[in-house]
């Protein structure tokens, strides 16, 4: 079965490998140890570029080497980068003074502004990709690594208009599984086990065209 799969880079990051010394993932051998028996013809990888902050002022360089290793995959993996927007946002500071835990305080809470961020375009361009590549490609099988239950959209466009198998792969903890992806799927693997990342690695270092590279210390 020729199949193409689409990853919410940052959906599989924070339900996968966030809070683990896995990050340096080998993506394409991960999904041939998850789905045996496919011909992964594509495997599209949607993210955006991070900014760096106080506490963690490397995180950008971290990010780049890792889309730096996805690249030695290429031509089977296509990188597709969206952005973050940020805007000034008041919330109420924490925690809040309650005289008594069976009333609310007696006086607001005081506001503080924070800078918000949100991804743009990972959603759209999953969906516009997706739907082009039932339009434009000869293949049996769509694959979604994200719990993301706003791609349930172009996913049931694929299953019933254009007669695509549907397999979700959830990178949460299993008890997260959308419920909506859930009913959508054909096939569905609830959760990736650590055994499965930890297997799935890149080696410490590669090379390309600009010369060797080495994964981050901290990974």
């Amino acid at each position: 079965m020729d199949a193409i799969v689409y990853i919410d880079g940052f959906n599989l990051y924070n339900g996968a490998v966030k809070r683990t010394m896995l990050k340096w993932l080998d993506l394409s051998r991960l999904l041939s140890r998850l789905l045996p028996g496919r011909k992964i013809k594509r495997i599209r990888y949607f993210t955006a570029k991070i900014q760096g902050f106080d506490h963690d002022p490397s995180a950008p360089a971290r990010q780049d080497l890792y889309l730096r290793a996805l690249k030695t995959l290429a031509p089977l993996l296509v990188i597709h980068e969206g952005w973050f927007a940020n805007h000034p946002v008041l919330l109420p500071q924490f925690p809040l003074a309650y005289t008594d835990s069976r009333k609310p305080p007696q006086r607001p809470p005081q506001a503080v502004q924070i800078l918000k961020f949100e991804e743009k375009w990972t959603d759209v361009n999953i969906a516009a990709y997706m739907v082009l590549d039932c339009v434009d490609e000869t293949f049996d099988e769509v694959v979604l690594v994200s719990n993301d239950s706003d791609l349930v959209p172009p996913l049931e466009i694929a299953k019933n208009r254009f007669g695509k198998t549907i397999t979700v792969i959830n990178p949460h903890p299993k008890k997260y599984m959308s419920g909506h992806l859930l009913q959508l799927a054909d096939n569905r693997l609830r959760t990736i086990n650590k055994k499965a990342l930890a297997a799935c690695q890149f080696p410490s270092t590669l090379s390309d065209a600009k010369g060797n590279f080495t994964k981050p210390q901290s990974w």
